[in-house]
């Protein structure tokens, strides 16, 4: 009896050492499992891989077109650095939609990185669109990004990659962004694909009038130019913000010229010099002088026209201007509204919705 009073008890501690041993392997499971890890590694758009945190609460970003991208995944607060044609004197209505800007240093130029101004920044990682500018924050310990894109599977692939990074609330921004941009894109190709190319404008996109500076072929110019039913007059030249000469120009007679909303320094300057084209002998002679067909490109958070996720309202904008009777259906002050509230967070007034798409800066640079 003795014994098998012993065997119970041994049976009864083997039991209990088993339950307790398991009860610690699934509890150390769980602690494995419910740990995240605090890096991941990306593949840039240059094709490099990079380290990134999978944390992020600080941003560099020396791309001007990608802070609107930033803004538009729900991560414009964290922007703690940035380049100087994205400050607010540069692009006013930025700050106004997200307000951080005017907090965020200047340590990028174009062509530079201000190395000390992005350290006491401390960002987490750095967007950069040039890539000779990757070196010096990685050197500084800074996880560098490279971003950009001259189409619009380019831009697509740029949203993409940085929600990735940013985690999955912007994934859901970024998702909902490309359908908006490719149901727009297939509602206006529906159209303009049955447009035979003998019946299309040829349109010049002008940058600058001194030095005369217009974009070419091989950019997203020229992608929104033939999405919205146009040709690129300047198709014969490749890459962005090429100086021409007026021989040229002539030469190419456009049918329509749309101008970049910097092409002066005041709205008042610009619309001078635009007007001063029909007085001028040479630029007379240009059909698109002559009828009158001269337009100024919107501008808004980012300028609409250049790499910017505007893009989306840049074509609807460009199809309703090269073809009023066509695109009868499309009314850009009420879709630049819905774009702004979907994407940027942002309620226009209806004085605010007309100075952006008459390439007119903000009254103040906050609401």
């Amino acid at each position: 009896m003795k014994n098998f009073k012993i065997s119970i008890v041994l049976i009864i501690c083997l039991i209990f050492t088993l339950l307790v041993g398991c009860s610690n392997n699934s509890s150390a499971n769980n602690t494995t499992a419910d740990t995240k890890p605090t890096k991941q590694t990306i593949i840039d758009m240059g094709g490099t891989k990079v380290g990134i945190p999978t944390k992020i609460n600080a941003i560099a970003d020396g791309w001007p077109a990608h802070n609107e991208v930033l803004v538009m995944l729900g991560h414009g607060n964290k922007i703690v650095a940035t380049n100087k044609n994205t400050a607010p004197n540069a692009m006013p209505w930025l700050a106004v939609v997200n307000p951080q800007m005017n907090k965020a240093s200047i340590a990028f130029t174009n062509t530079d990185v201000n190395t000390e101004e992005l350290l006491k920044a401390k960002p987490d990682i750095a967007f950069v669109s040039n890539k000779s500018l990757v070196s010096k924050p990685t050197e500084s310990g800074i996880p560098t990004v490279y971003v950009n894109f001259t189409d619009f599977n380019g831009l697509k692939d740029c949203f993409k990659l940085t929600a990735k990074i940013l985690g999955s609330d912007a994934e859901k921004r970024s998702n909902n962004y490309i359908k908006y941009l490719d149901s727009k894109l297939d509602s206006i190709q529906s159209i303009t694909s049955k447009i035979p190319e003998s019946e299309k404008p040829k349109v010049l996109h002008v940058i600058s009038l001194n030095p005369l500076t217009i974009d070419g072929s091989d950019t997203i110019i020229d992608s929104w130019i033939k999405v919205a039913g146009g040709i690129n007059a300047a198709s014969s030249v490749s890459g962005n913000q090429k100086v021409v000469s007026i021989e040229q120009v002539l030469q190419w007679n456009p049918d329509v010229i749309i101008f970049g909303s910097n092409i002066a320094k005041t709205v008042s300057e610009r619309t001078t010099a635009i007007n001063n084209l029909s007085k001028d002998s040479t630029w007379s002679k240009i059909n698109a002088v002559k009828n009158k067909k001269l337009y100024v490109n919107p501008n808004g958070a980012f300028t609409w026209d250049r790499y910017s996720a505007e893009e989306a309202l840049q074509i609807q904008w460009a199809a309703k201007t090269l073809y009023p009777d066509k695109f009868t259906n499309i009314d850009i002050s009420k879709e630049t509204k819905s774009f702004y509230k979907t994407f940027l967070n942002y309620n226009l007034t209806d004085d605010e919705t007309s100075k952006i798409i008459n390439a007119e800066p903000p009254v103040t640079n906050a609401k």
